[in-house]
Protein backbone atom coordinates (compact mmCIF):
# COMPACT_ATOMS: atom_id res chain seq x y z
CA UNK A 1 0.00 0.00 0.00
CA UNK A 2 1.26 3.48 -0.84
CA UNK A 3 2.01 5.31 2.37
CA UNK A 4 0.42 8.75 2.26
CA UNK A 5 2.73 10.24 4.89
CA UNK A 6 5.64 9.80 2.47
CA UNK A 7 4.09 11.91 -0.29
CA UNK A 8 1.26 13.93 1.15
CA UNK A 9 -1.75 13.65 -1.13
CA UNK A 10 -0.58 10.60 -3.03
CA UNK A 11 -0.13 9.75 -6.69
CA UNK A 12 -3.63 10.74 -7.77
CA UNK A 13 -3.05 14.32 -6.63
CA UNK A 14 -0.01 14.70 -8.87
CA UNK A 15 -1.22 12.95 -12.04
CA UNK A 16 -4.60 14.23 -13.13
CA UNK A 17 -6.86 11.41 -14.18
CA UNK A 18 -4.75 8.76 -12.46
CA UNK A 19 -6.81 5.64 -11.87
CA UNK A 20 -4.31 4.08 -9.43
CA UNK A 21 -5.93 3.57 -6.05
CA UNK A 22 -3.97 2.25 -3.06
CA UNK A 23 -5.28 -1.14 -2.05
CA UNK A 24 -7.02 -1.87 -5.39
CA UNK A 25 -6.71 -5.57 -6.37
CA UNK A 26 -4.38 -6.35 -9.24
CA UNK A 27 -6.20 -5.99 -12.57
CA UNK A 28 -3.83 -8.14 -14.65
CA UNK A 29 -1.25 -10.89 -14.40
CA UNK A 30 1.35 -9.89 -17.00
CA UNK A 31 4.12 -12.14 -18.28
CA UNK A 32 7.56 -11.12 -16.98
CA UNK A 33 8.95 -11.59 -20.49
CA UNK A 34 6.55 -8.98 -21.93
CA UNK A 35 7.78 -6.23 -19.59
CA UNK A 36 10.69 -3.85 -20.15
CA UNK A 37 12.35 -1.36 -17.83
CA UNK A 38 11.37 2.29 -17.54
CA UNK A 39 13.84 4.51 -19.46
CA UNK A 40 12.83 7.38 -17.15
CA UNK A 41 13.66 5.46 -13.96
CA UNK A 42 15.12 8.06 -11.55
CA UNK A 43 16.91 5.45 -9.45
CA UNK A 44 19.97 3.91 -11.07
CA UNK A 45 21.39 1.85 -8.19
CA UNK A 46 19.48 -1.13 -6.82
CA UNK A 47 21.09 -2.76 -3.80
CA UNK A 48 21.67 -6.43 -4.62
CA UNK A 49 21.33 -7.66 -1.05
CA UNK A 50 18.06 -5.79 -0.64
CA UNK A 51 16.78 -7.27 -3.92
CA UNK A 52 17.66 -10.77 -2.72
CA UNK A 53 15.78 -10.17 0.54
CA UNK A 54 12.74 -8.94 -1.38
CA UNK A 55 12.96 -11.93 -3.74
CA UNK A 56 12.91 -14.28 -0.74
CA UNK A 57 9.85 -12.49 0.63
CA UNK A 58 8.13 -12.73 -2.78
CA UNK A 59 8.77 -16.48 -2.92
CA UNK A 60 7.04 -16.86 0.45
CA UNK A 61 4.26 -14.26 0.24
CA UNK A 62 3.97 -13.26 -3.41
CA UNK A 63 3.67 -9.69 -4.71
CA UNK A 64 1.76 -7.64 -2.13
CA UNK A 65 1.65 -4.41 -4.16
CA UNK A 66 1.18 -4.73 -7.94
CA UNK A 67 3.50 -2.82 -10.24
CA UNK A 68 2.19 -0.21 -12.67
CA UNK A 69 2.69 -0.59 -16.43
CA UNK A 70 1.82 1.19 -19.63
CA UNK A 71 0.98 -0.79 -22.74
CA UNK A 72 3.34 -0.08 -25.63
CA UNK A 73 1.70 -2.38 -28.18
CA UNK A 74 0.27 -5.86 -28.23
CA UNK A 75 2.35 -8.11 -26.00
CA UNK A 76 4.75 -5.40 -24.78
CA UNK A 77 4.59 -3.32 -21.61
CA UNK A 78 6.84 -0.74 -19.95
CA UNK A 79 7.23 -0.15 -16.22
CA UNK A 80 5.85 3.10 -14.83
CA UNK A 81 6.41 2.27 -11.16
CA UNK A 82 7.70 -0.79 -9.31
CA UNK A 83 10.95 -1.69 -11.05
CA UNK A 84 12.50 -2.94 -7.79
CA UNK A 85 9.59 -5.36 -7.30
CA UNK A 86 9.89 -6.40 -10.96
CA UNK A 87 13.61 -7.17 -10.59
CA UNK A 88 13.04 -9.10 -7.39
CA UNK A 89 10.20 -11.06 -9.00
CA UNK A 90 12.56 -12.15 -11.78
CA UNK A 91 15.12 -13.27 -9.20
CA UNK A 92 12.37 -15.17 -7.38
CA UNK A 93 11.58 -17.02 -10.60
CA UNK A 94 8.07 -15.66 -11.18
CA UNK A 95 6.75 -15.96 -14.74
CA UNK A 96 3.94 -13.42 -14.28
CA UNK A 97 3.50 -10.41 -12.02
CA UNK A 98 0.31 -8.63 -10.85
CA UNK A 99 0.08 -5.28 -12.61
CA UNK A 100 -2.03 -2.20 -13.12
CA UNK A 101 -2.07 -1.33 -16.82
CA UNK A 102 -2.89 2.21 -17.88
CA UNK A 103 -2.48 4.71 -20.66
CA UNK A 104 0.39 7.17 -20.17
CA UNK A 105 2.55 9.40 -22.34
CA UNK A 106 6.27 9.94 -21.83
CA UNK A 107 5.81 13.03 -19.63
CA UNK A 108 3.23 11.31 -17.45
CA UNK A 109 5.56 8.33 -17.16
CA UNK A 110 8.41 10.52 -15.98
CA UNK A 111 6.18 12.24 -13.41
CA UNK A 112 4.84 8.98 -12.06
CA UNK A 113 8.29 7.38 -11.93
CA UNK A 114 9.68 10.37 -10.03
CA UNK A 115 6.76 10.46 -7.62
CA UNK A 116 6.99 6.74 -6.99
CA UNK A 117 10.66 7.29 -6.24
CA UNK A 118 9.87 10.03 -3.70
CA UNK A 119 7.38 7.69 -1.98
CA UNK A 120 10.13 5.24 -1.04
CA UNK A 121 11.06 5.24 2.63
CA UNK A 122 14.71 4.30 2.07
CA UNK A 123 15.61 7.30 -0.09
CA UNK A 124 18.40 9.56 1.07
CA UNK A 125 18.00 13.34 1.06
CA UNK A 126 20.00 13.80 -2.16
CA UNK A 127 17.84 11.31 -4.08
CA UNK A 128 14.74 13.17 -2.92
CA UNK A 129 16.31 16.50 -3.91
CA UNK A 130 17.21 15.18 -7.37
CA UNK A 131 13.67 13.88 -7.88
CA UNK A 132 12.22 17.27 -6.90
CA UNK A 133 14.65 19.00 -9.27
CA UNK A 134 13.72 16.72 -12.16
CA UNK A 135 10.02 17.32 -11.56
CA UNK A 136 10.71 21.06 -11.74
CA UNK A 137 13.06 20.94 -14.75
CA UNK A 138 11.64 18.15 -16.90
CA UNK A 139 7.95 18.32 -16.00
CA UNK A 140 7.92 22.12 -16.04
CA UNK A 141 6.66 22.55 -12.48
CA UNK A 142 7.36 25.54 -10.26
CA UNK A 143 8.16 25.07 -6.58
CA UNK A 144 4.71 26.44 -5.75
CA UNK A 145 2.98 24.00 -8.11
CA UNK A 146 5.08 21.09 -6.88
CA UNK A 147 4.27 22.04 -3.28
CA UNK A 148 0.54 22.02 -4.01
CA UNK A 149 0.64 18.74 -5.93
CA UNK A 150 2.67 16.67 -3.47
CA UNK A 151 1.28 18.21 -0.30
CA UNK A 152 4.64 19.39 1.00
CA UNK A 153 5.47 22.89 2.23
CA UNK A 154 7.42 24.95 -0.25
CA UNK A 155 10.07 25.52 2.43
CA UNK A 156 10.53 21.73 2.73
CA UNK A 157 11.04 21.39 -1.02
CA UNK A 158 13.37 24.39 -1.03
CA UNK A 159 15.49 22.91 1.77
CA UNK A 160 15.96 19.70 -0.21
CA UNK A 161 16.85 21.59 -3.40
CA UNK A 162 19.47 23.67 -1.56
CA UNK A 163 21.39 20.47 -0.80
CA UNK A 164 22.25 20.23 -4.50
CA UNK A 165 24.37 23.39 -4.14
CA UNK A 166 26.75 21.67 -1.73
CA UNK A 167 30.12 20.34 -2.99
CA UNK A 168 30.03 16.83 -4.44
CA UNK A 169 32.04 15.37 -1.55
CA UNK A 170 29.40 16.53 0.94
CA UNK A 171 26.51 15.32 -1.23
CA UNK A 172 28.24 11.93 -1.36
CA UNK A 173 28.53 11.93 2.44
CA UNK A 174 24.79 12.56 2.74
CA UNK A 175 24.05 9.64 0.41
CA UNK A 176 26.34 7.38 2.43
CA UNK A 177 24.79 8.63 5.71
CA UNK A 178 28.14 9.91 6.96
CA UNK A 179 26.31 13.12 7.90
CA UNK A 180 22.63 13.91 8.33
CA UNK A 181 20.46 16.37 6.46
CA UNK A 182 20.61 18.55 9.59
CA UNK A 183 24.40 18.77 9.30
CA UNK A 184 24.08 19.55 5.59
CA UNK A 185 21.51 22.30 6.14
CA UNK A 186 23.92 23.96 8.56
CA UNK A 187 26.80 23.77 6.07
CA UNK A 188 24.68 25.41 3.35
CA UNK A 189 24.87 28.67 5.30
CA UNK A 190 28.62 28.87 4.61
CA UNK A 191 29.23 30.60 1.29
CA UNK A 192 32.74 29.31 0.59
CA UNK A 193 32.95 25.72 -0.67
CA UNK A 194 36.42 25.16 0.78
CA UNK A 195 35.21 26.20 4.22
CA UNK A 196 32.16 23.96 3.87
CA UNK A 197 34.42 21.00 3.15
CA UNK A 198 36.74 21.81 6.05
CA UNK A 199 33.86 21.96 8.52
CA UNK A 200 32.36 18.79 7.05
CA UNK A 201 35.64 16.95 7.66
CA UNK A 202 35.66 18.14 11.27
CA UNK A 203 32.06 16.97 11.70
CA UNK A 204 32.99 13.48 10.51
CA UNK A 205 36.32 13.32 12.37
CA UNK A 206 34.98 14.47 15.75
CA UNK A 207 31.41 13.15 15.34
CA UNK A 208 29.89 16.59 15.96
CA UNK A 209 26.17 16.83 16.57
CA UNK A 210 23.93 18.97 14.38
CA UNK A 211 23.75 21.56 17.14
CA UNK A 212 27.54 21.75 17.45
CA UNK A 213 27.84 22.10 13.67
CA UNK A 214 25.31 24.93 13.69
CA UNK A 215 27.31 26.68 16.42
CA UNK A 216 30.53 26.42 14.39
CA UNK A 217 28.83 27.74 11.25
CA UNK A 218 27.17 30.57 13.15
CA UNK A 219 30.48 31.57 14.71
CA UNK A 220 32.25 31.64 11.35
CA UNK A 221 29.55 33.37 9.33
CA UNK A 222 27.76 35.66 11.77
CA UNK A 223 30.21 37.32 14.14
CA UNK A 224 33.77 38.47 14.54
CA UNK A 225 34.62 35.89 17.22
CA UNK A 226 33.57 38.26 20.03
CA UNK A 227 29.82 38.19 19.48
CA UNK A 228 29.78 41.33 17.31
CA UNK A 229 28.06 41.35 13.93
CA UNK A 230 30.41 41.12 10.98
CA UNK A 231 30.67 44.28 8.92
CA UNK A 232 30.68 43.99 5.18
CA UNK A 233 34.20 43.09 4.10
CA UNK A 234 36.16 44.62 1.26
CA UNK A 235 36.98 42.15 -1.51
CA UNK A 236 40.64 41.14 -1.36
CA UNK A 237 43.09 40.02 -4.04
CA UNK A 238 43.14 36.51 -5.47
CA UNK A 239 46.43 35.67 -3.76
CA UNK A 240 44.66 36.21 -0.41
CA UNK A 241 42.11 33.60 -1.42
CA UNK A 242 44.93 31.19 -2.23
CA UNK A 243 46.60 31.87 1.13
CA UNK A 244 43.27 31.41 2.94
CA UNK A 245 42.72 28.06 1.24
CA UNK A 246 46.30 26.99 1.99
CA UNK A 247 45.96 27.86 5.69
CA UNK A 248 42.57 26.15 5.88
CA UNK A 249 44.10 22.94 4.58
CA UNK A 250 47.17 23.29 6.80
CA UNK A 251 45.16 23.76 10.01
CA UNK A 252 42.29 21.50 8.86
CA UNK A 253 39.71 24.13 9.76
CA UNK A 254 37.89 26.94 7.97
CA UNK A 255 40.36 29.83 8.31
CA UNK A 256 38.64 33.19 7.82
CA UNK A 257 40.15 36.41 6.38
CA UNK A 258 38.43 39.71 7.24
CA UNK A 259 39.38 43.09 5.80
CA UNK A 260 37.58 46.38 6.40
CA UNK A 261 37.13 49.39 4.11
CA UNK A 262 40.55 50.88 4.92
CA UNK A 263 42.47 47.65 4.36
CA UNK A 264 42.87 46.57 7.97
CA UNK A 265 41.90 43.04 8.87
CA UNK A 266 42.58 39.85 10.71
CA UNK A 267 42.96 36.12 10.19
CA UNK A 268 40.78 33.85 12.32
CA UNK A 269 41.46 30.18 12.98
CA UNK A 270 38.24 28.77 14.46
CA UNK A 271 38.24 25.70 16.69
CA UNK A 272 35.36 23.44 17.61
CA UNK A 273 36.21 22.60 21.22
CA UNK A 274 39.07 22.35 23.71
CA UNK A 275 40.48 19.25 22.04
CA UNK A 276 40.47 20.97 18.65
CA UNK A 277 42.17 24.04 20.15
CA UNK A 278 44.93 21.86 21.58
CA UNK A 279 45.40 20.31 18.15
CA UNK A 280 45.87 23.75 16.57
CA UNK A 281 48.23 24.87 19.34
CA UNK A 282 50.24 21.71 18.66
CA UNK A 283 50.65 22.80 15.04
CA UNK A 284 51.99 26.20 16.17
CA UNK A 285 54.37 24.47 18.60
CA UNK A 286 55.79 22.42 15.72
CA UNK A 287 56.29 25.62 13.71
CA UNK A 288 58.23 27.19 16.57
CA UNK A 289 60.44 24.18 17.24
Amino acid sequence: MIKRNALGRGLGALIEGSDITPGTPASNEVSIHEIEANPFQPRIHFDEESLQDLATSIKELGIIQPITLRKLHEGRYQIIAGERRFRAAKIAGLTTIPSFVREAGDESMLEMALVENIQREDLDAIEIALSYQRLIDECKLTQETLSDKVGKKRSTISNYLRLLRLPAVIQKAIREQAISMGHARALINIQDAETQIMIYRQVVKYDFSVRKTEEIVRKISSDDGEGNPVKKSTPFPEEYHELKNHLSKYFNTGVVFKINEVGKGKIEIPFADQKDLERIIGIFDKLNS
